[in-house]
């Protein structure tokens, strides 16, 4: 088959997180432009104190913008890092159901909400975890209360319901890849020793492993869908820190399986 012959690959969107930028894809961007992929880079950075709602009313519009310049009519794929796969899914299943995607791909999203967003009110907890991450994943002087994000991945927000009302497309194949602390080595997240704080069912929080550092395995889980782990045990040559949930979109190994799933 000649690259002629090849059938047209679906353009990705990419999305990325709170507190961040378009940057966060400059590894993986260049390797799906390499397999013919046109990207559409999604960045809401500008925004002032945005919420989940207002970046996925400027999400809509920036795909229907991209639709109205290429000409693109057909399906497209979503890769999404933590809070932006919110916002995402809030345009998609929420908003307007009826945008032709074939898949959503969420890199530690925090889906059924955030127990680090619970914890950052906490009168006891929450002064010493926002010191630590001071810098690091929260400006200097951070207040929660002032951020209208960490207020929209609280468990019982009214964003968290209106996705939970809403319930997953079923013409969407969604996409859940998480990592976690296998070998509970400290430097995998070393301001929490390496593990990451999360709400049991008994509404308890505790520390676990089973997580990225900032997003517990159990928030990212999305009912019926499997959730695709790449662990942390120590023995390849990707280091600790790399995946964590700041780094994840740049690690060798999600890159790669981000790719495999887009090839499918």
């Amino acid at each position: 088959m000649t690259a002629q012959d090849e059938p047209e690959r679906n353009p990705v969107v990419l999305v990325h997180g709170w507190n961040h930028h378009p940057g966060i894809w400059n590894r993986l961007s260049p390797l799906l432009e390499k397999e013919g992929v046109p990207v559409w880079r999604f960045d809401f950075s500008a925004l002032e104190r945005p919420s989940i709602r207002s970046i996925a009313i400027a999400f809509g519009r920036y795909v229907d913008a991209m639709r109205e310049e290429t000409g693109y009519t057909g399906e497209i794929d979503i890769v999404c890092h933590s809070l932006g796969t919110c916002a995402a899914r809030y345009y998609l299943e929420v908003i307007d159901g009826e945008v032709p995607v074939r898949q959503l791909i969420g890199l530690g999203a925090p889906n059924t909400g955030s127990a680090l967003a619970e914890l950052f009110f906490d009168h006891e907890k929450g002064p010493e975890i926002k010191r630590k991450l001071a810098g690091i994943f929260v400006p200097d002087g951070f207040n929660p209360a002032a951020d209208p994000l960490v207020c929209d991945v609280r468990f019982e927000s009214k964003v968290m319901q209106d996705l939970t009302r809403a319930g997953l497309r079923t013409d969407i194949t969604y996409r859940v890849i998480v990592t976690e602390n296998a070998g509970r080595d400290p430097a995998f997240f070393p301001w929490f020793s390496g593990q990451t704080w999360e709400r049991d069912d008994k509404g308890i929080f505790r520390a676990t492993f089973s997580g990225d550092g900032i997003v517990s395995n159990r928030e990212s889980a999305l009912p019926g869908i499997p959730s695709d782990c790449i662990p942390c045990t120590g023995t390849d040559t990707v280091l600790p820190l790399q995946y964590c949930h700041i780094h994840m979109p740049r690690n060798p190994l999600v890159m790669d399986h981000v790719l495999r799933l887009l090839r499918q």
